[in-house]
């Protein structure tokens, strides 16, 4: 069994998400600044890791960006010292996750962990205390958007849905135990929660769907659209009512196809393994970070603050509810906007637009005739929106080489294949990117994390000669 919920804890957390739910922008800063201040304050009291950091620095008056920037290779070389709690260790940790069996159970009878997958370069291990379960908890049941409201209404809890998960359930990941989570402390809904792993064929993940019907399924962005494709193509039955989408960047063409494909409603979110409930759509379709319990900072490839409404090379994550594993201004990866204006919804909370996680940009060209240096979304999404192609991974074999392949082996696939070629050789030309040779091959996946995550763009292990 997973950890018990503290029903008082549980009942004080909801209850203060819902009133932050309709506070002005002075109730959500007062709730940031003390969470700040008693994160702080336990990091350095019970921290070796943070003790040193915050040395010689007055908690109760250092202004977040005084603080220094933290990264998940550096956290993770000194995990030990890096928690609150001493009996906390990283070697029993791996232990634990190392059996696939005891996905949810309890470490040390109190935490809930996962698993990052290492998508980034850097797996990493993330403890969950009570406070941080019942935050999630609460974001979860509160924010996330009422796609049909007049269902919730008779059906608050879900009782009467079925929630197909498809997406890596071998590993420790945060969505596979926490649906796992969901159904050991609900037995009743276990059959009506079911995980469905993708790094299976695509006609088996689609037989399994089938046979459970489901009327929401949660999963990735790029996963949707396969299904989408399968279901445009004939070969998938169900529809579900509802399409749930999250931990990786949505793109208005992979939204239109799934929208095309299922005819049903569509909330994205934002999340990490560091924090499962960054922000959630609201039904304007704008994503609203939780900040009361969240902060984002936005900052140029110098570490410095980006104005609103411009991306930043990189996004720092302070996570208020985690006190057991402290994260401060950690380097999350992704680009990120955040909006001053409020959204036409009402919300307080602030709109954030998220351009996903920072993939390898590409250096093409040759020291002869220069080089030029491709952007992964940009090339992403002529790929989408240009040739309709959404399984995809682009390699750079050399200098002047790519490779572009699909999963995808039928006859249209194919066709698409070629047409993505044509579009990405024309897109390399408007970037300046001229004499680039490119290789396609149908029928072969392309390379995944533990996690079943796919970088779509991934760049040559060295540098191009002549590159800047």
């Amino acid at each position: 069994m997973p950890p018990p919920i503290d029903p008082v804890l549980w009942g004080a957390i909801a209850a203060d998400v819902a009133m932050a739910s309709t506070a002005d922008a002075g109730g959500l800063a007062q709730r940031r600044e003390q969470r700040l201040r008693r994160l702080l304050a336990r990091a350095r009291d019970r921290s070796p890791y943070y003790r040193r950091a915050l040395e010689r620095r007055d908690v109760e008056k250092a202004r977040l960006d005084e603080l220094p920037i933290v990264r998940k290779a550096e956290l993770m070389r000194r995990f030990d010292e890096w928690v609150t709690e001493p009996a906390i260790r990283l070697d029993t940790l791996r232990h634990f996750i190392s059996d696939a069996s005891r996905i949810a159970e309890p470490y040390l009878d109190r935490y809930v962990v996962w698993e990052s997958s290492g998508s980034s370069g850097e797996p990493a291990v993330f403890v969950q205390d009570a406070l941080s379960l019942a935050v999630f908890d609460a974001l979860d049941a509160i924010r996330r958007p009422m796609l049909r409201p007049s269902r919730r209404w008779l059906d608050p809890w879900g009782w009467g849905e079925r929630i197909a998960f498809v997406g890596a359930t071998s590993g420790h990941f945060a969505s596979t135990v926490s649906m796992e989570r969901l159904r050991r402390l609900n037995p009743a809904l276990a059959q009506q929660l079911r995980c469905i792993s993708f790094m299976q064929p695509l006609k088996d993940i689609v037989r399994q769907i089938d046979a459970m019907a489901p009327t929401v399924i949660a999963t990735y962005p790029s996963a949707a659209a396969l299904l989408a494709q399968e279901r445009l193509q004939g070969r998938m039955r169900t529809v579900p009512r509802e399409m749930w989408t999250g931990g990786e960047h949505l793109s208005p063409a992979t939204r239109e196809l799934i929208g095309r494909a299922f005819g049903c409603a569509l909330a994205d979110s934002y999340g990490a393994s560091e924090f499962l409930s960054i922000a959630f759509q609201c039904e304007h379709g704008a994503l609203h970070l939780n900040s009361d319990w969240a902060i984002l900072e936005p900052i140029d490839s110098r570490g410095r603050p980006v104005p609103p409404g411009e991306a930043g090379a990189t996004v720092l994550l302070t996570n208020l509810a985690n006190q057991v594993q402290p994260i401060i201004r950690y380097d999350l990866g992704d680009r990120v906007v955040l909006h001053a204006n409020r959204c036409a919804c009402g919300s307080p909370l602030p709109v954030i637009e998220v351009e996903g996680r920072c993939e390898d940009t590409l250096c093409l060209g040759s020291g002869r005739t220069g080089s030029v240096r491709v952007l992964p979304l940009a090339l992403s999404t002529a790929i989408e929106e240009e040739a309709g192609l959404f399984d995809f991974q682009v390699v750079q074999n050399g200098p002047c080489d790519l490779l572009l392949r699909t999963g995808s082996q039928d006859a249209g696939a194919v066709l698409m294949l070629r047409k993505a070629q044509r579009v990405l050789d024309e897109f390399l030309r408007s970037q300046g990117a001229t004499g680039v040779r490119i290789a396609c091959r149908a029928g072969e996946p392309g390379q995944l994390g533990r996690s079943g995550k796919m970088s779509r763009v991934v760049a040559a292990s060295t540098p191009s000669p002549g590159g800047p």
